[in-house]
């Protein structure tokens, strides 16, 4: 956990050097667009932003109210960007939207990240255990067992301070009291907006205590005071005005200026949800084109790059040689993950990548260490008789590569290669972590919204074996008949 930590950190203190030729121009560019992009996580759920049952692919909740209702006191249009809820603040620093408004709690830690408005919403930390753990009435009756949360919440930094509980993170809101109610789990603690919805909805559960309090807040980029000021004074004639109170009440929720703010009910507030629909396969339908186009496009480079590799590692000077090979063994010996997440983030400071290059190039990058390692298989399956003929009879080296050896290999390579291309489809879901709404993350996103993860799975699941079938049928096919090489 140290060394994840670590990471973050680093990603972090990249980003604020990235983000330091913002200072100044925040409001500037907001208002040469006319548009005031706000970060957030549909897989969040209700009430913060969600797709609306019913109209899919519109999204509803407070935060989006809120969100319209800053952006046109500034003369703006508000517009949302979807990103993973913990990863917000780095994408913030790096220049991927102008605020973050999605339940972005106020601790000492994130102040010294980002810089905070006035809080638009407080709330309470809420401990839910199961209805038969009578005995448990704190965190501390805890001690030894395992407690969910959300990942980067503040009420996990609750959970870590209490000596002996085990946190177990979570990235969605609903999957916490499903490991709850059968078990897997202990206790959970949640903010109190997302236990009334996800928790106190459920029989067999029920509220052991209030564990503790915080406020929501918008963040702005540090070195940005003029959209901070901005932000916060149009937040703040919503506050005065009562548009802010009236978009928390139509809500069920408190504010600051509400009194008893942050009291969950303790029979909970079912969420509005609707059946999978025709509206919810079309946005599957283009996760998966988005899949498929990152895909093919990541396949192409990595075999011009494996190619690259493989000639270079046998054909090279020693530099070459030695350069390649530690290449292939850096992007085969580290996770694809830990790779796109210095990518986009980490390299930000020098290299500012969409999300969309980031993930094509990411990807490209890790596969053409394995495509050329399938390159070499290959030419090495080549009898080199064959090699040292063509140079006997006066044809280059280059020339002979190209005309004897790479067609053989290539051949061998193929059924390898068609299997690849059927792994990095599957790995293309890890690309949801720096922005990208693939088939997988579209799929969580619904499964949140309808209240069900069958048959938003079976979709999925479904999408991915119409993708990968075909390819795995051309590989059989292949291994066939391109699998030896006539000797």
């Amino acid at each position: 956990m140290s060394v994840v930590r670590g990471l973050r950190w680093l990603v972090v203190a990249s980003c604020v050097v990235a983000s330091a030729g913002y200072a100044g121009q925040g409001l500037d560019r907001a208002r040469t667009r006319g548009i005031l992009r706000w970060g957030g996580d549909l897989q969040g759920g209700e009430p913060y932003v969600f797709q609306d049952p019913e109209q899919p692919g519109h999204l509803s909740g407070f935060e989006v109210e809120i969100a319209d209702g800053v952006a046109r006191r500034l003369g703006l249009r508000a517009q949302f960007v979807q990103n993973d809820w913990q990863h917000l603040v780095p994408s913030l620093l790096r220049g991927d939207f102008d605020i973050i408004l999605n339940g972005l709690e106020v601790t000492p830690g994130r102040r010294q990240e980002v810089a905070f408005t006035r809080p638009y919403c407080a709330f309470d930390e809420i401990l839910m255990v199961r209805r038969e753990a009578v005995g448990v009435r704190s965190l501390t009756d805890l001690s030894g067992q395992r407690v969910g949360t959300l990942n980067g919440s503040l009420a996990l930094d609750i959970v870590r301070g209490v000596r002996g509980i085990e946190p177990v993170l979570y990235e969605g809101v609903e999957e916490p009291y499903l490991d709850l109610e059968h078990g897997r789990v202990s206790g959970v603690v949640l903010d109190h907006l997302i236990a009334e919805r996800y928790g106190m909805v459920r029989p067999a559960l029920r509220v052991a205590a209030v564990v503790g309090r915080g406020e929501y807040a918008i963040g702005v980029r540090p070195g940005e005071p003029e959209l901070l000021r901005a932000v916060d004074d149009a937040l703040g004639a919503m506050d005065r005005d009562g548009e802010l109170r009236a978009i928390l009440a139509g809500w069920g929720l408190g504010g600051p200026s509400v009194p008893d703010v942050g009291t969950p009910r303790a029979e909970g507030r079912p969420v509005a949800h609707g059946p999978f629909t025709a509206a919810h396969a079309r946005l599957f339908v283009q996760g998966a084109a988005v899949t498929v186009v990152i895909s093919a496009l990541a396949m192409m480079l990595a075999l011009g790059g494996g190619l690259m590799l493989s000639v270079a590692r046998r054909h090279g000077g020693p530099l070459l040689v030695g350069a390649a090979a530690a290449y292939v063994e850096i992007f085969r010996g580290t996770p694809v993950l830990l790779q796109l997440y210095v990518l986009y983030y980490g390299l930000a400071p020098v290299l500012t990548l969409n999300a969309f290059a980031a993930a094509v190039i990411g990807l490209a990058l890790n596969y053409a260490a394995y495509e050329s390692e399938l390159y070499r298989a290959g030419m090495e399956a080549v009898p080199r008789g064959q090699t040292e003929a063509a140079l006997a009879l006066g044809m280059s080296r280059a020339a002979t590569l190209r005309r004897i050896v790479l067609p053989q290999a290539i051949r061998v390579a193929l059924p390898g290669i068609a299997n690849d291309f059927i792994a990095l489809l599957k790995d293309s879901s890890l690309v949801s972590v720096i922005t990208v709404v693939e088939l997988t993350k579209q799929m969580t996103i619904t499964a949140v919204d309808v209240r069900s993860w069958v048959v938003p799975g079976c979709v999925c699941a479904a999408l991915y074996l119409a993708m990968s079938y075909p390819l795995g049928r051309l590989a059989r096919r292949l291994e066939r008949r391109l699998g030896s090489v006539p000797r």
